[in-house]
């Protein structure tokens, strides 16, 4: 029985890798920590985990990270999340993200570089596939920009919109998703400085602001949204790590998490390999982003950071240390305090209820 100061997080993880597939814990509202529930093995290389609506509850959706390519939908009524029918294919490989998108599930197949949306069933469950959007490009970096790589796809703050971040291309592409068919069409790109190997994309809260992450650099690219017109337009470029710990080659920084608080006032982005978080202010426009602190995320190589809806408790996915760790957030500063960490093998994502 969950309380009133009691809530709910999924961690998705690598199965290959020694991690056990989705788990459920429990979340104390008040001090942050986890407990973990319950997991399950059905989906290979549940990397990365979203939640949707359903008519008695919630559904719990994943991507299988593998060769072909999956997505499934769970139910979460008890302790263990169960499958609600067999996983789908999503005629791509390596998806790594997904978002739910005008009644349809879409991800981003990183290896083959496209998108697929599978429609959402009325009992929460996944149908086929119903389209696949395929990318298109290339970019300096020939050992991981050789092709396209869709990294994320998401809805903008519209619903009218669909955007998918590309490593390989160095591009953000807008599209338009048909809710009767789930037929995906292209209807803008905007490019990005080559070689940075955009990963992420978080909104502002104001919506007309979007913070592009990348991977191959440690840069934010701060951008223009117009949800009228569905166009992406970038303002400027900022470092997430000091300039001094950028010019470390000892130490290569693979960025791969952007958070912003609900109150547009900070910034957050998970760094791998220089394992921190740094904390980034943003004026009052949201246009203006200053680096004010980096801090450890209680791990090695953090692939994920979730921002809980009190704003209070940010969690970090340590994959190669195999943890989770909560920090509580200075409500003045936005700089993070680490509070607490739950074993998790090779974790990849944390998704609260």
């Amino acid at each position: 029985m969950i309380g009133n100061n009691t809530g709910r997080a999924f961690l998705g993880s690598f199965t290959s890798a020694g991690g056990l597939g989705v788990t459920a814990a429990s979340v104390d509202r008040e001090t942050g920590a986890l407990t973990v529930l319950g997991s399950t093995d059905a989906v290979p290389n549940p990397s990365f985990l979203a939640v949707g609506p359903r008519r008695d509850g919630a559904v719990l959706y994943a991507v299988g990270e593998s060769a072909p390519g999956v997505a499934a939908a769970f139910a979460v009524d008890g302790d263990v999340p169960t499958l609600l029918t067999p996983a789908q294919a999503v005629d791509g490989d390596a998806p790594t993200h997904l978002a739910l998108v005008a009644n349809h599930l879409v991800t981003a197949n990183y290896t083959s570089g496209s998108v697929t949306a599978l429609p959402v069933l009325a009992d929460g469950s996944l149908g086929a596939a119903a389209s696949v959007l395929r990318h298109e490009g290339s970019g300096p970096d020939t050992g991981r920009q050789e092709a396209p790589h869709a990294h994320q796809v998401l809805a903008d703050p519209s619903g009218n919109w669909l955007v998918s971040v590309d490593l390989g291309t160095d591009s953000v592409r807008v599209c338009a998703l048909d809710p009767a068919t789930g037929a995906l069409r292209l209807h803008g790109e905007t490019a990005l400085r080559p070689g940075t190997g955009p990963r992420h994309l978080a909104f502002h809260p104001s919506g007309a602001l979007a913070y592009v992450l990348g991977e191959l650099e440690p840069v934010l690219t701060v951008c223009r949204w117009d949800a009228v017109t569905g166009r992406l337009d970038v303002l400027g470029e900022i470092s997430v790590l000091p300039e001094h710990e950028t010019a470390d080659e000892a130490v290569r920084t693979y960025p791969s998490e952007v958070v912003v608080a609900r109150d547009g006032r900070f910034l957050w982005t998970a760094n791998r390999g220089h394992d921190s978080i740094s904390v980034l202010t943003l004026d009052e426009s949201g246009e203006k982003a200053a680096l004010v602190a980096t801090v450890g995320c209680g791990g090695r190589w953090p692939r994920d950071l979730t921002l809980d809806p009190s704003g209070q408790w940010l969690y970090a996915a340590n994959e190669h240390s195999g943890n989770v760790s909560w920090f509580a957030v200075d409500a003045e500063t936005g700089i993070p305090r680490h509070a607490g960490s739950i074993e998790a093998p090779a974790v990849s994502c944390v998704v609260l209820v």
